[in-house]
């Protein structure tokens, strides 16, 4: 569990040393942490995209400081690296409080999710990452928390137990997940607002890669900063991670400038194309469209093929290629789409194009 304590100031640390990825996916990573917690954004102001969501919030905020409350409980959800745990973090440092962060995975036994709760401050935010991972156990201890902001506690064995109700400060949780529909119903309705979180589009970007670069002291021109945008599937995360990249390509290469030419040298030498597909990506598409003509095809058939994991596949690879039409879900499995052929070089079958 980490404790961060509330922030409202933004800070500007020189940028640390970090080993280059193969593939470029959304999945944050060990060695991503101290780098991103440089660049994150600490208020709404500061936070691009998502430009609906920030107004939501931004009343939701205000409504409950006028009432001297904490606010409801909030669930985000979507794709990794669009800013769900940036996003509790700026809704703690707007309500001026502490925020403490834990992922379900580690709450596995009932005195985890206690101790966390039991140490809870009034208004404080509670963040659970992958939160459609909470064990059963879990999650009947969250349950009266969020709505009665209290504890069962169980005392004394056989006859003599007894359950006594413990009230905590109220508080406010924040859940992230991927996986929306995998949570339990009765969870999922105890939260007060919830939102999903959808891909970025160009022009915030951009604004993302040059807001970044500042903060890193790395000088990008326009057309480097927009190159970079469009290669980055939607997602700020990977945009953050091509910026590394090409930073350290203009170093070495060049003057140290990231222009339009230092951008596509850059991210094709990292095999990240136009479209920002990777290696595994398109291995992902070839494998479909070469071994079974196109689809469908199960996706633990895709997995085992392409030494990948079912989940893997489902969050981090399929959400951006689905959104950008180059394969689709079927009730039998994943077919390749036109655009797939297209981006490929490949031919669509006569008898495939009628299914589109």
């Amino acid at each position: 569990m980490t404790i961060i304590p509330s922030n409202n100031s933004d800070k500007k640390n020189k940028p640390k040393s970090q080993n280059a990825r193969e593939n470029i996916t959304p999945a944050e990573t060990e060695v991503d942490n101290g780098f991103e917690s440089d660049i994150r954004p600490k208020c709404l102001k500061d936070y691009l995209g998502q430009s609906h969501l920030k107004e939501t919030l931004k009343i939701s905020i205000e409504a409950a400081e006028y009432r001297d409350e904490a606010m409801d409980h909030l669930l985000f959800y979507g794709p990794p690296g669009l800013g769900k745990t940036t996003l509790a973090s700026v809704i703690a440092n707007e309500m001026d409080v502490n925020i403490k962060i834990t992922s379900a995975p580690a709450l596995e036994r009932p005195r985890d999710i206690i101790g966390i709760l039991m140490t809870l401050k009034s208004k404080e935010v509670l963040f659970i990452d992958e939160i459609h991972r909470l064990n059963k156990v879990a999650e009947e201890i969250l349950y009266p928390a969020m709505e009665d902001f209290s504890i069962d506690r169980t005392i004394g064995k056989g006859h003599s137990t007894k359950t006594l109700r413990v009230p905590i400060p109220k508080f406010t949780l924040v859940g992230a997940t991927t996986r929306a529909g995998s949570l339990s119903g009765p969870l999922r309705d105890r939260f007060g607002i919830i939102h999903r979180l959808k891909f970025y589009n160009k022009e915030e970007l951009t604004a993302i890669v040059k807001r970044t670069a500042a903060i890193l002291n790395v000088e990008i021109c326009q057309g480097g900063a927009e190159i970079i945008a469009i290669r980055s599937r939607g997602t700020p995360r990977i945009a953050n991670r091509l910026l590394k990249r090409a930073r350290d390509f203009a170093i070495v290469k060049s003057d140290g400038i990231i222009t339009d030419k230092i951008s596509i040298q850059a991210l094709d030498m990292i095999k990240v194309d136009n479209f920002g597909l990777d290696t595994t990506d398109r291995d992902l598409l070839k494998l479909i469209i070469e071994k079974y003509e196109g689809g469908p095809v199960g996706i633990e058939t895709i997995a085992a093929a392409l030494g990948e994991d079912a989940k893997t596949i489902e969050d981090v690879y399929e959400p951006y290629l689905i959104q950008a039409g180059f394969i689709a879900r079927t009730p039998r499995g994943r077919k390749v789409c036109s655009a797939g052929y297209e981006h490929l070089g490949y031919n669509m079958p006569s008898d495939q194009q009628c299914l589109f």
